[in-house]
Order: C-alpha cells, then sequence, then structure tokens
C-alpha cells in the first residue's frame, strides 16, 4: 500500500478531470489523478470523439453515393463495416494515448482505480477488490462522470438492447434498430447506421426529438431525417419489450399502440451520475436530484471539494465539462475571475444537416419577457453552399429589438457545429446585431449566412 500527498487530487480522468489536472499542474500545483479505467473517459473512449469518427465515415459514403454531381463516377461501391467501427476504435486510442503523453508532459501521477473518500481530505484507492494506495489532498476535484440511463422495465443486456457504448462497436452491422430516446446521442446514432443501410426507427416521448433545440430548426432537422427514411416516432411511450429472435416493441401514442420489431434495440435516454460507492457521505458532500451540487464555481457543500462535469449535473456536454474543470482550479488558486455562465454554452448535434446553437431560443426569449427581433438566412442562396452542394440550413438569430442584443443563435446545415463559435464569441461580447452585420465576413463562406441574418432582423439583408 503507497500513501501519497498532493495539492490536489482529481478523480476521474475524462475532459473534465484531466483538464482540471494539466491546469493545475500549470499554476504549479502537485496534482495526482485517479482513473478506474482510460483516461479520456466516456467522451474520448466511448462517446464524442469515437462517435464522431463513425459519422465522418458515413458523411463520405453518402457524399460518394451522389458523387456524379460534382462530375465524378465511380462503380461499385461498398463499405466494410467492419473498417468503419475499427477506424473509430482507432481514433479513440490515439486520443487516450494523447491524454496519457499530457499528462507525463505536465508531471501528474496518474494511479490506476476506483477512488473512494474516507474523510473530505482523504481517499483510498482500490483495484481488483484491494486498496492499493491512500491519499491525502489539499483540495480534491471529483470528476467521475455518467453512464448511459435505462428506462424502467427495460434490461440492458449490451447484446439485443445495447446502450450508446455498444452501438459504437458493434460487430455486425443490423438490419434494423430501434432508437429509444431523440437528443444529441439517438440521433446521431440514427444518422450514422440510417447512412449505411440499417432500418432505424426513433422513438421519443417529448414532442421533438430534440427537446432543447429551436423548434423551428428541429421540425426541419425531422423533415430532413424523415426524407433519409428514417422513421421518427415523437409523443411516443415504449410500453415494453419482448426480445427473442427479433425484438418486439409495443409502443404507444396519442392514436393507440402499435408494435414494432427489430433486430436491435438502442436506448438513449440519457446519462445518470457515477455518485455512487466513492464515499460522498464520508465526506458529507451534499448532492440534488443525483447529482452533486455546486456552485458557479464547482464549489460542493464542503470546502476544499469540487465536482465538474456530468456528476455536478446539466447540461452533460465534454466542453462544458472542461471548461468547469478549469474555472474550478482557478478558483482554487485565488484565479478564478468568473463562474461558469450557464447561459452562454454551446449545443451541438453531429447528424447531417448538423444543428448549433446557443443561448435563448425564439421561445424562450418569448416566455421572459422579450421583445424580440427574429432574423434568418437560408444556406441556399450563398455562393459557398452552392459550390459545396449543401444548401439545405439556415441561420436563425433572435436579437432583443430594444437593445439590439443577440440572445441566441440557432443554426441547421453543413458545419453548423463550426459556424455556431462566432455567435459564442459575439453573445458573449454582447454584440448588436449591427456590430455582427457590419463585421465583415469573407467570400465565398458559409458564415456570410451569419451576417446577412443579423441584417435581416432589421431590414438590412442584402442577399435576400
Amino acid at each position: 500500500m503507497t500513501e501519497r500527498e498532493y495539492d490536489l487530487t482529481v478523480i476521474g480522468g475524462g475532459p473534465g478531470g484531466y483538464v482540471a489536472a494539466i491546469r493545475a499542474s500549470q499554476l504549479g500545483m502537485k496534482v495526482g489523478l485517479i482513473e478506474r479505467d482510460r483516461l479520456g473517459g466516456i467522451c474520448l473512449n466511448w462517446g464524442c470523439v469515437p462517435l464522431k469518427a463513425l459519422i465522418r465515415s458515413a458523411e463520405i459514403f453518402r457524399s460518394f453515393k451522389k458523387s456524379e454531381e460534382y462530375g465524378i463516377s465511380h462503380k461499385g461501391l461498398t463499405y466494410d463495416f467492419t473498417k468503419v467501427i475499427a477506424r473509430s476504435r482507432g481514433v479513440a486510442d490515439r486520443i487516450s494515448k494523447g491524454v496519457e503523453y499530457l499528462m507525463k508532459k505536465n508531471n501528474i501521477e496518474t494511479i490506476s482505480g476506483n477512488a473512494r473518500f474516507t474523510d473530505k481530505n482523504s481517499a483510498e484507492v482500490i483495484k481488483n477488490g484491494e486498496t492499493t494506495d491512500i491519499i491525502k489532498s489539499k483540495k480534491i476535484i471529483i470528476a467521475t462522470g455518467g453512464r448511459p440511463r435505462s428506462i424502467p422495465g427495460v434490461v440492458i443486456d449490451k447484446k439485443k438492447i445495447i446502450t450508446s457504448s455498444e452501438a459504437m462497436s458493434l460487430k455486425v452491422q443490423p438490419e434494423s434498430m430501434i432508437i429509444v430516446g431523440g437528443g444529441a446521442i439517438g440521433v446521431e446514432f440514427a444518422f450514422f447506421y440510417n447512412s449505411f443501410g440499417t432500418k432505424v426507427t426513433v422513438v421519443e416521448m417529448l414532442p421533438s426529438i430534440l427537446p432543447n433545440e429551436d423548434r423551428e430548426l428541429t421540425k426541419n432537422l425531422e423533415t430532413s431525417l424523415r426524407k433519409s427514411g428514417i422513421d421518427i416516432l415523437t409523443d411516443t411511450k415504449i410500453e415494453n419489450l419482448n426480445v427473442g429472435n427479433e425484438i418486439t416493441a409495443a409502443v404507444s401514442d396519442q392514436e393507440g399502440k402499435k408494435v414494432l420489431k427489430a433486430d436491435i434495440v438502442l436506448v438513449a435516454t440519457g446519462v445518470q451520475p457515477n455518485v455512487e460507492n466513492i464515499g460522498l457521505e464520508l465526506a458529507g458532500v451534499r448532492t440534488d436530484r443525483g447529482f452533486i451540487a455546486v456552485d458557479e464555481f464547482g464549489c460542493t457543500s464542503i470546502e476544499g471539494i469540487y465536482a465538474v462535469g456530468d456528476v455536478s449535473g446539466p447540461p452533460l456536454l465534454a466542453h462544458v465539462a472542461s471548461h468547469e474543470g478549469i474555472i474550478a482550479v482557478d478558483h482554487i488558486a485565488g484565479k478564478a475571475k468568473h463562474g461558469i455562465d450557464r447561459s452562454n454554452i454551446p449545443s451541438c448535434t453531429y447528424c447531417q444537416p448538423q444543428i448549433g446553437s446557443i443561448g435563448l431560443t425564439e421561445e424562450s426569449a418569448i416566455t421572459k419577457g422579450y421583445k424580440i427581433r427574429i432574423g434568418r438566412f437560408p444556406f441556399r442562396p450563398l455562393g459557398k453552399a452552392l459550390v459545396l452542394g449543401e444548401t439545405e440550413g439556415m441561420v436563425k438569430l433572435v436579437f432583443d429589438e430594444i437593445s439590439g442584443t443577440l440572445l441566441g443563435a440557432h443554426i441547421i446545415g453543413s458545419e453548423a457545429t463550426e459556424l455556431i463559435a462566432e455567435l459564442g464569441m459575439a453573445k458573449a461580447l454582447k454584440a448588436t446585431w449591427e456590430q455582427i452585420h457590419s463585421t465583415m465576413h469573407a467570400h465565398p463562406t458559409l458564415s456570410e449566412a451569419v451576417m446577412e441574418a443579423a441584417g435581416q432582423a432589421f431590414g438590412a439583408a442584402i442577399n435576400i
């Protein structure tokens, strides 16, 4: 058994934990990081990055299928599903090894095992049922992340009824799949499997497959996905699943009950925090609705203990975890200038067409009492969209009519997840429609739609 002492101990090596550890090392702290599995956490190993690698393969395959539009002919287009999966796993492996390198570069000690508090300044590390290390630390950051959430009455066997982790590494492509739950995870997997010919049905109990996104854009996305052959059932609830050679799913909606059949059911109903068996009760850390309760700096109910990422509550996004990790460490070091601004968190969905958004939707702005102006500009008139052959989509901006300040931005279309960064900066700086519209945008680019949408809100757009 080894005894170790640190200025800061980070429990969990995902996007929140490893980023916090690096920031702390930069500020001169002696840092230890405890991780039970692979560095990089769910996001880098079984989430964000490998799923986007799968989606990239799907995008390329779809592009080849319409290559004659660009004057390029091909014969006998095929794909190897096993190699598609293998590439994704290879990308995840490279990213995880990259995090290992960063730990060594920043002189961060990594300890393998499960961490459990013994008191507010101490923890033990358990591996294979035995305590291997005793940790004493001035400060502790909990970054244990989350795991896929199931639904009542559904047993995930990881063969016929699977989570996102299994969906990223299937050895055989299913002919049909039911995805329970929309949201970014459900929609992205629907896009991936549909692109390679799997018959996909998305079952979402809420009225929209992306409940937190702008309704107008979400309806556009649903229309696009349906055109590609994906069945979308909103306002629909799974009643029960019967597993045999194929899975029979009884579902109900406002019109009554129906039966669906598929080879595989992917449960994509969200994420639950990893708060069990880490000794929170021994440290006195308070939880709220299952998540660790924190303030805007990541401080928990116990001085000196912080929590970041999925374990500390929504939105459950990797970039939020990393941002929270930096803020928490800066607060520990007395350098934090501000806490996290939850009104300025970008949200991205990486299907095609993509969706990127930030700030208030049209509906939420009205609910909050704003008098608003909406600016819209479609991709279709843009020279760059025509060049790319990606004319589907639009930019929609929400402004305060009185001050002209940007309240929210919503993009659907090619590269929406890249374009949203400009509007995140604009919103953080409290930019007005006039400042956005008068900023020169290069031509031809998709970003010209941002400039034009700002102008359209107040009658100054040129190309519409």
